[in-house]
C-alpha cells in the first residue's frame, strides 16, 4: 500500500499544482473585472462555463477564436492602448460570436453590436456605402472610449460591462433601487435589479473569458495554436483612392477577395465611398510590403464608367441600365437635383455583386476588319458618344488594330 501512494504522489501533486494554478489565473480574471473571489464558486456562471467546455467539443467556441484569429490580435491592441481589461475581449465574443457581419433584431450590428445612435454617438458612420459598427477597427476604438465612460460613471469593471448590455440609465436605477452596487446583490433572481438577460450576460462574459483563458485546456485541444497566434501583429491600414475596388486591390496584391472582403465588412460595395482624400481598408500585415511595391492608383478604375446623358435618360434609367442605385450615381456626382443635362458626363460607381457581368467585362477592345463605332456601341451596349468620350474621338472613323477603352 505504501508503495502504491509513493508511485501515486507525484500525479496526486501535479494535479493539485495544475488546479491551484488554474483557480489562481481565475482569480486573477474576477480581479480584472473588480469582481470578489468569491464569485468563482457562482453555480450559473460555472454552468455556463462546464456548458462552454461540451460546446468545445461541437468546436463553436474555439472555431469562432479560430476565424477570427486575423483580428484578435488588434482588438487586444486597442483595448490595452485605452486600458480597458484585456479580458473584455470576450464581451465582443458574448455579443457577436467574433462576427464583424453579427445583426441583431434590434438593429444592433458589428462585432461589438452597436445600435444606429450610439454608434454615431462614438464616430461611426453608416450610410450608403459603409457601416463602420462592422469596422473591426473603428468599432473596436469606439467600444474602447464607450467602455471607458461606462468605468469613469460607475466606478467598476463589471458594472461597465451590464451597462454595455442593458443601458447606463437602467442600471443607474437598479443601483438607485437596490441601495448597492455589489454584484451578489444585483444578480439577485428574485429582486430582478437588473434584467435577467443582464444577469446571464456578465456571467457568460467570464466564464468565456476563463475559457478563452485556459492554457491546459488549450494545450490539450486540436487549437493549441491559438496561444501563440494572438501573439502577432495581424492586420494593417491602407489608404487607397475613393472608388477603389476589393477586387482589383485582390489581384494587384495577390490577397484572396473572400480574406479581403472579411476584412473589410463595413463596406457596403465593392468600392471604397467617394469621400475626399480616399478611404482606409484592411490588409492582412503580411501583404503590407506587397502592397507598397504592387498598388498603384488607376485614374480610371475598372469599377467606373463613364455615361454621357442621352435623351430620354434619367437617373433611374440609367441607374437600372448598370444595375446600380440611382441614388448612389446622384450622391456619387453630387447631384442636387434629379434634373440631367444632355450630354452630361456621369460617373457610375459598378458593383462588380450587382450584375455587372451583364455588360462587356472587357474594358478595352482591339478594334477588327470591318468594324465601326455602331457595331462596337451595339455588341458591347456602349453608346457611340461614350466611346468617343472615352477614347477622345474627334469623328467616327476608326482604324483597324487600334485599342479602345470601353
Amino acid at each position: 500500500m505504501k508503495h502504491i501512494i509513493l508511485l501515486l504522489l507525484p500525479y496526486f501533486l501535479s494535479a493539485n499544482l495544475l488546479y491551484s494554478t488554474n483557480q489562481t489565473q481565475e482569480i486573477a480574471i474576477l480581479d480584472s473585472f473588480d469582481i470578489e473571489a468569491s464569485f468563482l464558486y457562482d453555480p450559473v456562471m460555472n454552468q455556463m462555463k462546464n456548458s462552454n467546455v461540451e460546446i468545445y467539443k461541437e468546436e463553436h467556441f474555439f472555431q469562432a477564436m479560430d476565424d477570427a484569429y486575423l483580428f484578435i490580435p488588434i482588438v487586444k491592441n486597442i483595448l490595452a492602448k485605452h486600458g480597458i481589461p484585456p479580458e473584455f475581449l470576450f464581451l465582443a465574443m458574448a455579443e457577436s460570436n467574433f462576427s464583424a457581419k453579427a445583426y441583431s433584431v434590434k438593429r444592433a450590428s458589428g462585432l461589438w453590436q452597436f445600435m444606429p445612435q450610439t454608434a454615431k454617438l462614438y464616430g461611426l458612420k453608416i450610410d450608403k456605402y459603409v457601416d463602420e459598427r462592422m469596422d473591426l477597427i473603428k468599432s473596436t476604438e469606439a467600444a474602447a472610449k464607450y467602455l471607458n465612460n461606462l468605468y469613469s460613471q460607475f466606478g467598476k469593471w463589471y458594472l461597465a460591462a451590464i451597462a454595455y448590455n442593458c443601458g447606463s440609465g437602467k442600471l443607474s436605477r437598479a443601483i438607485s433601487s437596490a441601495n448597492s452596487d455589489e454584484l451578489s446583490v444585483l444578480l439577485n433572481p428574485e429582486k430582478t435589479y437588473i434584467p435577467k438577460e443582464s444577469r446571464l450576460y456578465i456571467r457568460r462574459v467570464i466564464a468565456l473569458a476563463m475559457i478563452g483563458n485556459d492554457e491546459q485546456f488549450l494545450q490539450k485541444s486540436e487549437y493549441e495554436h491559438l496561444l501563440n497566434r494572438a501573439n502577432a501583429y495581424s492586420i494593417s491600414t491602407v489608404r487607397v483612392p475613393s472608388g477603389e475596388s476589393l477586387k482589383r486591390v485582390s489581384n494587384l496584391v495577390g490577397i484572396p477577395l473572400a480574406e479581403l472582403q472579411k476584412l473589410n465588412r463595413h463596406l457596403k460595395n465593392d468600392f471604397t465611398p467617394p469621400y475626399l482624400g480616399g478611404y482606409d481598408i484592411y490588409i492582412p500585415y503580411i501583404k503590407l510590403s506587397e502592397f507598397k511595391q504592387k498598388y498603384f492608383e488607376e485614374k480610371t478604375n475598372n469599377i467606373y464608367k463613364i455615361h454621357v446623358v442621352g435623351k430620354g435618360d434619367s437617373l433611374y434609367s440609367i441607374g437600372k441600365r448598370y444595375s446600380v442605385s440611382h441614388d448612389l450615381i446622384k450622391d456619387f456626382n453630387a447631384l442636387k437635383a434629379n434634373r440631367l443635362s444632355l450630354n452630361q458626363k456621369l460617373i457610375i460607381p459598378l458593383d462588380n455583386k450587382a450584375g455587372v457581368k451583364k455588360m462587356s467585362s472587357q474594358f478595352y477592345y482591339m478594334v477588327k476588319k470591318g468594324d465601326t463605332l455602331e457595331s462596337i456601341s451595339k455588341e458591347h451596349r456602349v453608346s457611340i458618344q461614350d466611346i468617343k468620350v472615352q477614347n477622345k474621338l474627334n469623328s467616327n472613323s476608326i482604324q483597324e488594330g487600334k485599342k479602345l477603352k470601353l
